[in-house]
């Protein structure tokens, strides 16, 4: 009986290798051949899952991307907890354990490739705008003012805490072993007093 492949599950098991690679080396440790090489395939196997580097590298992004939506829909606390709420989505987007400083050194080897790959770079557009919009409601919620999420001083904020975001997962790349995890907790504490203005 021929043995039967789950091809989903290799995809997945491809794009994870890249991942791996990228933490360790940055976007040039993952080309086809070490891709090949570190997830055991035989040299023309990856092309059945994946035709190109540029195809591995979409889904890459794709998958830390679902990972970090995923992540800030875990544990929601009660809708009924606005302030709690928007902490624990906040937090979802700062390198805040290992696992995120890593996600933020993939994510930063596919920022600067997407610069020059225009379908990256919408698919990366696309989540800032929905990431926008999600903290925007989160936002206008905790501040309780009656504020509709596209009200001046709740889109100000919403890009105070993406510009910060993002900050923090590019320069916990310098501080891998999570020294400024304290910082970037302190901010949260900051944010959320200030938004109780």
């Amino acid at each position: 009986m021929p043995k039967i492949i789950d091809h989903d599950q290799r995809r997945r098991e491809i794009v994870e290798v890249a991942k791996q690679l990228i933490i360790e080396g940055g976007f040039e440790a993952a080309t086809m051949r070490s891709i090949v090489a570190a997830a055991g395939y035989a040299n023309g196997a990856l092309k059945r899952y994946f035709p190109s580097k540029d195809s591995i590298i979409a889904a890459t992004f794709q998958s830390v991307l679902a990972e970090m939506n995923e992540r800030s829909g875990e544990q929601r606390p009660e809708p009924e907890d606005a302030e709690a709420a928007l902490r624990h989505y906040v937090e979802a987007a700062l390198p805040l354990d290992q696992y995120r400083i890593d996600s933020a050194r993939i994510l930063l080897a596919l920022w600067e490739h997407s610069v020059a790959n225009e379908e990256l770079a919408e698919l990366y557009r696309e989540h800032l705008r929905t990431w926008r919009a999600q903290l925007a409601e989160r936002i206008a919620a905790a501040r309780g003012k009656g504020e509709p999420p596209d009200a001046p001083a709740v889109t100000a904020l919403a890009g105070e805490v993406i510009g910060v975001s993002i900050g923090a997962n590019v320069t916990c790349l310098m501080f891998p072993d999570g020294a400024l995890i304290p910082e970037y907790r302190a901010y949260v504490d900051r944010l959320l007093r200030h938004i109780a203005d």
